[in-house]
């Protein structure tokens, strides 16, 4: 998740959910009001998943919103493993805090 962007977006949307493809660096964004735990799971189902197929392996940040009983839920239904990153400072922790100020010129 990307932190809060000002100003809000005319549909008052301030945060964008990031996914990262590790291996072709392809990213998926999408802008969100608010990102709840459902808004996650909602977020792979149908942007990823739906679009791209089922994941083997799925890697998050510590966040509250990553790392519940519906992304549990979510990994054993599609039987995709769900790893956690080390916990570092954010700019360590993943790809999409140094990426996308450069491809949505934030």
């Amino acid at each position: 998740m990307i932190s809060p962007v000002e100003p809000k977006a005319s549909n008052g949307h301030r945060l964008i959910l990031v996914a990262i493809d590790y291996f072709t660096k392809w990213v998926e964004a999408v802008s969100y009001a608010n990102i709840t735990k459902s808004v996650v799971t909602k977020f792979i189902k149908r942007d990823i998943i739906c679009h791209y197929g089922l994941l083997a392996c799925i890697i998050t940040d510590n966040g509250t919103n990553l790392n519940d009983k519906m992304m549990t839920e979510l990994c054993e239904q599609f039987k995709i493993k769900h790893h956690n990153s080390t916990h570092y400072p954010p700019k360590m922790n993943g790809a999409s805090a140094e990426l996308l100020p450069a491809e949505t010129g934030l």
